[in-house]
């Protein structure tokens, strides 16, 4: 019979068994969810080894292309996660799942430009405020002391997707083609699209919307977890609590431009690296897959790693700016070895590593400044603002390329823009966001 916690026998051994019990039963639902969000939205990246070529699309279409997701999903990112706050995670989740899954395998069948460029917006209206969304769920369970070593686990999906998805997205490119009379980057958006199917369906099954509806919890479990909340919800409430606090909070917006630096680099490496690799010689998209693991691979072990040491250390800001100049560091350092295989998977480790680890320690931030109503729209808020990226980056990249013939000018571009972003972070108050 599985052990309860009772309100009479609290220590911390007893607690942290509680908190990990939470997280079983939690983060390796919601890393699945994410697996499948990522995959939905950077196989393209993978896509684009033979998209381009059977559709005539040069280098400013597949960027345009790839970062018009980012204006329905910054459009609809407040509004989204508003309406997770009020109608319960669970729900909404698993909306936003279906739906994103239905869009992302519609992709197979773009003929134009144009319908590239409407399919992917819907992509990101669809999943707009799933990460948010998470992030402000995690808030109703966690206490901030646990949030960074939590939100690293969930974020590891990000690298995971090209672990496991990169090897998956080369062999059904290579594998697949033909097959129905499909191109195997048809096959490729076709099935990928149905872990995000099954997964946003069994989100109504799995998920409770809050400690309250746990019926795997003690009522002594659930009132621990509660009053653990509440001690941890005094200090933000200083902070303002209300909706237009995070609107008017100029943090918030502070917080956006850095995310929005640090957003740079991670999608810089979501989309191009795949190409990088290619371009130093390999050309068979199943080896392609197999090294995009490395740079993965490492990226989910220090993004866990670094940031249960920030949890420890309660030090918020140099783990988040640290990651950043690595980040950085590991493009200019791609863009410069561009013809060595070996070299340029180093550099894209240290480039993802950086780029990952960089963000799980960065969104802690927005919950250590705000509670309330307002953290639901100030995450939303810090992530809209930081997805811009997401279209300025790829388009940046792909103007570059066909400008220059290669989108190596744009890579330095980014390191310029991460390192701007780890000064930013040092206008934080410490006091503020180290907990």
């Amino acid at each position: 019979m599985e052990a309860h916690i009772h309100a009479s026998d609290v220590t911390g051994d007893n607690e942290s068994r509680l908190y990990r019990k939470v997280t079983l039963r939690l983060v390796p639902f919601l890393f699945l969810c994410y697996l499948a969000a990522y995959l939905d939205r950077v196989n393209v990246g993978f896509a684009k080894l033979r998209m381009l070529e059977d559709l005539s699309f040069s280098e400013s279409v597949y960027g345009l292309g790839a970062g018009i997701f980012f204006v329905g999903y910054v459009l609809f990112e407040v509004p989204s996660n508003l309406a997770l706050h009020r109608v319960g995670a669970k729900w909404w989740i698993a909306r936003i799942m279906i739906t994103w899954g239905l869009l992302s395998g519609a992709t197979a069948f773009v003929t134009t430009p144009t319908s590239f460029y409407v399919l992917r917006f819907l992509l990101g209206a669809a999943e707009a405020g799933f990460i948010p969304g998470v992030l402000l769920y995690l808030t109703y369970w966690y206490p901030s002391a646990w949030r960074g070593r939590i939100t690293s686990l969930f974020l590891t999906a990000i690298p995971m997707t090209s672990v496991l998805g990169g090897p998956l997205s080369g062999w059904i490119l290579e594998a697949m083609s033909g097959v129905g009379r499909l191109a195997g980057w048809q096959w490729l958006f076709i099935v990928e699209m149905i872990p995000s199917l099954i997964m946003g369906v069994l989100t109504i099954v799995y998920l409770d919307n809050r400690v309250a509806d746990a019926k795997w919890l003690s009522a002594d479990e659930k009132a621990l977890l509660a009053r653990r909340l509440a001690e941890d919800e005094n200090p933000r409430s200083e902070q303002g609590n209300q909706a237009k606090d995070a609107l008017t909070d100029l943090r918030v917006w502070l917080l956006g431009l850095i995310y929005f630096c640090i957003a740079s680099g991670i999608y810089i490496v979501s989309f191009w690296l795949p190409t990088l690799i290619r371009n130093t010689g390999v050309a068979n998209p199943f080896d392609v897959g197999l090294l995009a693991v490395v740079p993965y691979g490492a990226a989910a072990i220090a993004m866990v790693w670094w940031n249960a040491r920030a949890d420890r250390r309660r030090e918020r800001r140099w783990s988040s700016i640290l990651p950043c100049l690595i980040c950085a560091s590991g493009l200019a350092m791609a863009a410069m070895s561009s013809s060595s295989t070996p070299l340029t998977v180093t550099a894209l480790t240290f480039a993802a590593a950086g780029a990952s680890t960089a963000q799980a320690a960065f969104l802690t931030l927005p919950t250590a400044l705000l509670g309330g109503t307002a953290v639901a729209v100030g995450i939303a808020l810090v992530n809209s603002l930081g997805n811009i990226a997401g279209l300025t980056s790829t388009a940046l990249v792909g103007l570059a390329a066909d400008v220059t013939g290669s989108p190596l000018a744009g890579f330095y571009v980014v390191g310029a823009i991460l390192s701007l972003g780890s000064l930013l972070i040092l206008l934080l108050p410490a006091r503020s966001v180290n907990r």
